[in-house]
């Protein structure tokens, strides 16, 4: 009897919530069926993000035929470092953070991808999918660093990180699927229980 009272108090208290505007947003390890969303929104994270940094035609063009492919691959057969997390809002994916544990023998962990949908952003999406990530690292890895690289000329993405307690350690130019190439900092957290 009580069991069923507080079902239906938390189906009570959920509608209140979806009713006032508040939606929950889950976290979850991302399976192969995810490989799809996930270069949807890459691929339109790049298109959004990346305009005047990568080539337009490949931005208008193969971009999700390209991030298709790479995510594919990557869930199908993940790497045995490898981690990736999505946020969902109504069943569809609108965040993930990809992470590959001791990538570099200095650095530690490399955060290679995260990405928010525009909709989200502002919400915390990012954070949580960042702290995720370093949970998940850190209970693999836990002498791991962590780090990331991300475009120069991405400055909301720096600010970001800045907050975050990442430290801008130095600078290298990388090549995009495109050909593009740009240049990149690696922001640094040495110690990775600052982001737990």
């Amino acid at each position: 009897m009580i069991g069923k009272v507080v079902k239906q108090c938390l189906a009570f208290y959920i509608c209140l919530l979806i009713n006032a505007g508040y939606v929950m947003i889950t976290y979850k390890a991302a399976t192969a069926d995810d490989a799809k969303p996930i270069a949807q929104l890459h691929s339109l994270s790049w298109q959004q993000n990346y305009r005047g940094i990568l080539r337009d035609e490949f931005l208008n063009g193969p971009v999700l035929e390209d991030r298709q492919i790479a995510w594919e691959n990557r869930l199908k057969q993940p790497a045995p470092n490898q981690y990736v997390a999505v946020a969902t809002l109504h069943d569809k994916i609108v965040g993930f953070a990809c992470v590959y544990t001791n990538e570099d023998p200095i650095w530690g962990t490399l955060l290679d991808n995260l990405h928010v949908h525009p909709n989200q952003k502002g919400q915390g999406v990012g954070s949580a999918l960042i702290r995720l990530a370093a949970g998940w690292t850190y209970r693999t890895a836990p002498e791991s660093g962590f780090y990331l690289w991300v475009v120069a000329q991405n400055t909301s993405a720096q600010l970001f990180y800045d907050r975050l307690g990442g430290i801008n350690q130095e600078t290298a130019s990388h090549e995009f699927p495109d050909g593009s190439v740009t240049d990149c900092y690696r922001y640094v957290w040495t110690d990775i229980q600052v982001l737990l």
